[in-house]
């Protein structure tokens, strides 16, 4: 009865969907989509638009190269543990259904350096600009009249200006750029900045130049944590990758015939089947820790 029940339902949606133009996938991704804009602190779609802009979106011939690639290797792990065609097609289609995800984490960490690249302009700029105005509301103006500075950093820079004159006082604005950007950099040289206001230093030549040697030091710390993360990726990757294959190992140890016998056992099963999760949870996670925010706190 629930079967059927079930059944009834699924075709309903069917043809609704059908009805109004909109095929069940679509539904789906729209509303997954839709739940993720929600609850995001930045859109997918913002992400890619900027990926898109500075030339790392992936086109059909690359997804189509990563399906084949990662589809091929879980169809390969699928048959090799259970000789199982079906099993095999399974841990395929499981896979491929992973790359949207491999393919945001791809476009955050593009947006995520982009990001900190216009930070660093942002922050070098307005201590340069403070050198000749004396005013961190001036230099807030110069370096959004520069040209310099892209979105959405050059609309929070203008919001700042205004908030800054609407108040009377930098406070708020320094609290909302604060927050939106949490980097080492911008919280030091906006605290540089309050004091100065509020305490009127008169001569702040010096505290400018050593905060311009920190951000030097913090980018270059930054930059040098990108290259040791790229070749930790690849190995790690390579190990992932390696640790699949030691059932190989034990079919070699056993004997193909007899590991085959043990398939029957369902214990035997379940411990492969985890195996294959747990090795793939670890090598997601990893990508995940690989692609996170960079010069973030």
């Amino acid at each position: 009865m629930e079967l059927i029940l079930m059944l009834v339902i699924a075709v309903f949606v069917l043809s609704y969907r059908q009805q109004n133009g909109e095929n069940v996938y679509q539904f789906i991704t729209n509303s997954i989509k839709t739940i993720y804009n929600k609850y995001a602190p930045y859109s997918y779609e913002e992400v890619r638009r900027k990926s898109k802009e500075l030339g790392m979106e992936y086109g059909p011939k690359e997804y189509g190269t990563q399906v084949i690639l990662i589809g091929g290797l879980f169809a390969v792990i699928g048959y090799m543990y259970f000789y199982s065609i079906a099993m095999a097609i399974l841990y395929c289609v499981a896979a491929v259904m992973f790359i949207p995800y491999l393919a945001f984490l791809r476009n955050k960490k593009t947006y995520s350096e982009f990001i900190f690249e216009q930070i660093q302009v942002y922050t070098s700029n307005v201590i340069n600009e403070f050198n000749t105005t004396q005013s961190f509301v001036k230099s807030l103006e110069g370096v959004r009249d520069s040209g310099i500075l892209e979105d959405p950093v050059l609309s929070d820079v203008r919001l700042m200006i205004d908030m800054s004159y609407q108040n009377g006082t930098i406070d708020e604005a320094v609290e909302m750029f604060n927050q939106k950007y949490p980097y080492y950099m911008v919280k030091n040289m906006h605290q540089l900045f309050l004091q100065i206001t509020k305490e009127g230093a008169k001569d702040s030549g010096e505290s400018l130049e050593n905060m311009m040697l920190d951000i030097d030091l913090l980018v270059e710390g930054v930059y040098r944590d990108k290259m040791d993360r790229e070749v930790s990726h690849k190995k790690f990757l390579m190990f992932g990758i390696a640790l699949y294959f030691l059932v190989m190992l034990i079919q070699f140890l056993l004997n193909k015939d007899n590991y085959k016998a043990m398939l029957a056992l369902p214990y035997v099963q379940i411990l492969l089947h985890a195996v294959i999760w747990i090795n793939s949870y670890f090598i997601i996670s990893g990508e995940k820790f690989y692609h996170e925010d960079t010069g973030g706190e």
